[in-house]
């Protein structure tokens, strides 16, 4: 038997994209949350101005303060709508949601600006599971990443996926394979990729290995100097180094207080120009589209750090880049890129990738949670919208896809 549906109770909220971009445009955001802490104060504030409140205190730098809120919030009330533009919407979407910090979700918003479909999101905790009737929808999608902490709703929006009675995308139990030490096993050996292998390391590992007292190979066969280490569990780019030999990796571990990283063999994949190309993808039904392209004078780059608002000459071979994408890049590494969409499954997800100094598609990794955004300037990055906006339109087509086919399956 299906899973029961009813009427939705949300509560309304600014939401993600709205509050982030004002942000991003260098808007105080102060004010407001004075006025949401003076209604909490009074006694009146709603479920959706608390919510509002938890993330406007991250995208001020308080991620403790914001995560504290959100799970006062959330123990009293799981679902919010950010309502649409449109004076009725087309589609109603419900976003399976994790109690995580602000980039522990998909940012779905993003992807639904201008569109006629009204966004449900239902957080899903372990102290309040999923409701015993969902909330009426069209089409479900999980949001909740691969992290640590979205396990026990993963676990429970799992658990609950096959009686779901609407479409469910990006199935619960495929977003475990983007861990880093899973990822590099399920797209191994696929012909034109590579991707190196992640290994699970421990402190007392690594610091053997920085005494001698170990030799690279022990904690995984390709492992050698240079590598590249990070703590496990950590996101964009913290506590990421490349370590040249022993010694730096004992100054490294002096630096750092985790008790588990994750270690894998550098791979130098400067241009011949000598400058790096990162590129985000976005793959959207099997199919990829191009988000960004870093060029840098370091390994270690993401979007702000290579400084492309900065240089015209960077923007304007990106700008090719992404006119060029389906008949250049795309075609170039069709193969690979279709085998990953197969081995990893999801509806929807995002590739950070390059090319190595043999022309094969370098993987970095795989998430269903990084950022993808129309926030740039216009002016600055003109090339830009129409690139978003197709991708936008690509999930969205989507998702009414599989509306579509889900019609009437509701018991």
């Amino acid at each position: 038997m299906l899973h029961p549906l009813a009427a939705p109770n949300y509560a309304d909220r600014i939401g993600f994209a709205h509050l982030t971009r004002q942000a991003f445009e260098g808007v105080d955001l102060h004010p407001l949350r004075e006025r949401l802490l003076a209604r909490i104060a009074e006694g009146t504030a709603l479920a959706g101005e608390g919510l509002d409140l938890s993330l406007i205190a991250q995208l001020m730098g308080e991620k403790e303060a914001g995560l504290v809120i959100q799970s006062e919030v959330l123990s009293f009330h799981q679902l919010f709508r950010t309502p649409t533009a449109a004076p009725k919407p087309g589609l109603r979407v419900l976003a399976l949601a994790a109690d995580i910090d602000m980039g522990g979700n998909t940012p779905i918003e993003f992807l639904l600006e201008g569109s006629d479909i009204e966004l449900l999101t239902l957080y899903v905790t372990k102290a309040t599971g999923l409701p015993e009737a969902l909330p009426d929808h069209d089409v479900a999608i999980v949001v909740a990443s691969d992290s640590e902490e979205c396990r026990d709703a993963l676990a429970l929006i799992a658990k609950a996926a096959p009686r779901w009675p609407r479409p469910l995308l990006n199935r619960p139990e495929l977003i475990g394979n983007l861990d880093r030490d899973k990822l590099y096993r399920l797209l191994a050996d696929i012909p034109g990729l590579d991707i190196p292998v992640t290994a699970h390391a421990t402190r007392a590992q690594l610091t053997a290995l920085s005494e001698g007292r170990i030799a690279c190979a022990e904690i995984t066969g390709e492992l050698h100097f240079p590598m590249i280490v990070r703590p496990r569990g950590t996101h964009a780019g913290v506590g990421l180094a490349k370590i040249d030999d022993a010694a730096a990796l004992a100054v490294y571990l002096a630096e750092r207080q985790e008790q588990d990283f994750f270690v894998a063999r550098f791979v130098d994949y400067a241009s011949p120009d000598g400058l790096y190309r990162k590129i985000r993808l976005t793959m959207v039904d099997g199919k990829p589209y191009a988000c960004h392209m870093a060029i840098a004078d370091r390994w270690d780059i993401w979007y702000l750090n290579a400084y492309m608002a900065f240089s015209e000459e960077k923007r304007a071979e990106e700008a090719v880049f992404m006119q060029d994408f389906d008949h250049v890049f795309a075609a170039r590494h069709k193969t690979a890129l279709d085998e990953m969409s197969r081995r990893v499954g999801l509806d929807y997800f995002i590739v950070d990738c390059a090319e190595n100094q043999n022309g094969e598609l370098l993987v970095f990794e795989a998430d269903n949670t990084a950022v993808v955004h129309n926030m740039d300037s216009p002016v600055v990055f003109p090339y830009k919208p129409p690139q978003m906006r197709k991708i936008f339109a690509a999930f969205t087509s989507m998702l009414s896809r599989h509306a579509k086919a889900g019609e009437g399956s509701a018991e």
